[in-house]
This record gives C-alpha cells, sequence and structure tokens, in this order.
C-alpha cells in the first residue's frame, strides 16, 4: 500500500512539471535542457586529472601487496575528487599530474619510507604538445598507512590526530596547491600566488615527528620549504613573469608567429638568468629548468646563429649537468 502511494504521489509530481514546463517560454526551455546537460560536468568540475601510482617492490614480502593497491585506490579518489579551488574546469581543462609514491621500506609496523616523483604538464594552445610544468622528485616521504583508513585533508587541521597518518594528505595537498599555482602562474602573471599560500599554510602547520622531514629550512636546501618560499618572496618576484612569458608569450604563440614566440622564450631565460645572478643555485632555478632540455633545444634548432649562440650561452649557465648537450645541439 506504502509503495503504490509512493509511486502515485512521484507520477503526479512528474505530469505538474511536464506541464509546468509546456507553459515556459521556448527560449527557457533551451536554457533548463542546456544547464541540466552541462551539470554532470559542474558536478565533475575537479581542476586535476591526477594519476597515482605506488610501488612497493622494496618492501618485505611479509607485508601483503593488496595494501598498496588500497592506497592507490584510495589516493587516485583523493587527489581527482577533491575540489581545489572555487573555479570551474571543463574536461580538457583539467591539469594532467601524475604522482609515483615509490616505497623504499617499512621502517616500522604500518609506516613507510618513500620517495615521490611529481610530474605535470600543461598544453601547448593550437597544438597537441603539451610542456613539463612540474618534474621533481621528492625523497622525503613518510607516512603510516593501514588498508582502509581514512584518507583525509582538512587545511584547518593539517597535522590531524596522527602526523605520520597525516603527512602523506599534507605532501599531496601541497604539490596540488602547487601544481595549480605554477598552472596559473603560466596564463596570468602572478596568478597563483593564492595557492602558493595555502601550499605555505601546510608548510607553516605541518605534520611534526623524528623521521619527518623536507617541511623545514634546516632539512636541506632543496625542499618543500624552499621551493615554496622562492615563490612567495618577493626577491624572486620575477620568475613569476620568466612563468608567463615562457609558457604564454612563448609556447602559446608558436604556431601563430614561431620567431615572436622564440625571441620571447630567449627573453624569458634572460630574465632566468638576471635572477640567478642575484640569487645563485636558488632551488626555484633548478626546478623551473628540469625536464625542459629536449624542449629548449627543439625551440632554438630553428633559430638564427645569433639566437642560437645566445641560447647555448644562458642554457649552459642556467642547465648546467646540460651544458655540453645544448653546446652539441645548437652548433
Amino acid at each position: 500500500m506504502i509503495q503504490t502511494t509512493v509511486f502515485y504521489c512521484r507520477f503526479l509530481l512528474l505530469l505538474v512539471s511536464v506541464q509546468f514546463i509546456l507553459t515556459m517560454h521556448p527560449l527557457r526551455i533551451i536554457i533548463l535542457f542546456l544547464a541540466l546537460f552541462s551539470l554532470p560536468e559542474l558536478l565533475n568540475a575537479q581542476e586535476l586529472k591526477a594519476k597515482v601510482t605506488v610501488m612497493a617492490a622494496r618492501v618485505a614480502t611479509t607485508v601483503d601487496r593488496k595494501i598498496f593497491t588500497t592506497l592507490q585506490t584510495q589516493l587516485n579518489n583523493f587527489m581527482n575528487n577533491r575540489k581545489w579551488t572555487n573555479d570551474v574546469f571543463k574536461e580538457n581543462e583539467k591539469i594532467e599530474c601524475s604522482f609515483i609514491i615509490n616505497i623504499e621500506s617499512a621502517v616500522e609496523p604500518n609506516i613507510y619510507k618513500a620517495s615521490l616523483t611529481i610530474q605535470a604538464a600543461r598544453p601547448v594552445f593550437n597544438a597537441s604538445y603539451q610542456s613539463a610544468l612540474v618534474n621533481f622528485i621528492d625523497p622525503e616521504l613518510l607516512f603510516k598507512y593501514v588498508e582502509f583508513q581514512p584518507v583525509e585533508f582538512n587545511e584547518n587541521r593539517v597535522q590531524g590526530t596522527d602526523a605520520g597518518v597525516a603527512n602523506l594528505t599534507a605532501v599531496l595537498a601541497y604539490y596540488a596547491y602547487m601544481i595549480i599555482g605554477l598552472d596559473y602562474d603560466s596564463f596570468s602573471p602572478k596568478s597563483g600566488e593564492s595557492y602558493f599560500r595555502k601550499a605555505q599554510n601546510i608548510v607553516n602547520n605541518a605534520p611534526e615527528g623524528s623521521k619527518i622531514a623536507g617541511w623545514r629550512m634546516f632539512d636541506g636546501l632543496r625542499n618543500r620549504y624552499w621551493l615554496n618560499e622562492n615563490l612567495i618572496n618577493t626577491k624572486f618576484n620575477i620568475i613569476h613573469d620568466v612563468i608567463y612569458t615562457y609558457y604564454r608569450a612563448g609556447l602559446d604563440k608558436m604556431i601563430e608567429n614561431e620567431n615572436e614566440a622564440r625571441a620571447n622564450i630567449l627573453q624569458a631565460l634572460i630574465q632566468l638568468n638576471a635572477l640567478n645572478k642575484e640569487n645563485p643555485n636558488s632551488m626555484i632555478l633548478q626546478f623551473f629548468m628540469q625536464g625542459k632540455t629536449t624542449e629548449l633545444i627543439g625551440i632554438f634548432k630553428k633559430g638564427s646563429f645569433e639566437e642560437k649562440q645566445k641560447a647555448v650561452e644562458l642554457l649552459s649557465l642556467l642547465d648546467i649537468p646540460n651544458a655540453n648537450k645544448y653546446k652539441e645541439e645548437l652548433k
């Protein structure tokens, strides 16, 4: 009896809804249907298209491998289903990125030491090509995980109730905000600042523990603290112009006007070299240059003799490990 009543109620509601729609102006009906069709996209408008991989080949075989499969699934859901900004991203606007957690050992039961490889790419306008935005290895990832434990992150309680548990999502959230900030910077100068500030909040309130590292200035010269510091410190302000010029005024214009685009990229390298002179061996310089060698060679191979000479001069200073490669390829 109850089910029959519910059925009739739903049927009457449907009739009323149909009658209401039929009384609407045709233009409003079109708008309504467009809104309904776009609703799934709005509900699934997260910013990242992330792939998280957990590798545990080096962990003792006494540990059940299914644990790491479960963790990988949970982390993929965490990164892709969470809203990181208030902006709406279309499916083709999502930032493609990958996180490879390479577990080195179980230092204690349920506590793991790992490295984290972070990569993110940015599509080039009017091209099928994607340019590296982030290509970095973080060697300091310590975390606690028990299968099926909640994978959560709260900006207001970064430390959580257990430092080891909280550290995993704190690190991933930190890099999510850094990636988004860099992506925004590549479209408009300094537009990523609010996301670098969100990452700074994580640094300032990071989980603490005797074996947790990477969050403090004295943990080393190439860590999460220094990367974030370089991107919010005003003495490094020019890096935001470099990022914009390289991607938006450079790569995005390669199809439209290759010569102008190449000149803009050369200008970005000149700015980067000026930054390097004032702040030698800074982390942000090495961070920016990683993964760009082949791309830069391809850009300047088609340049004039003078452009090649200037590019080799600058790149030999900015990317010392690959100096000989630039000299050989850009003769």
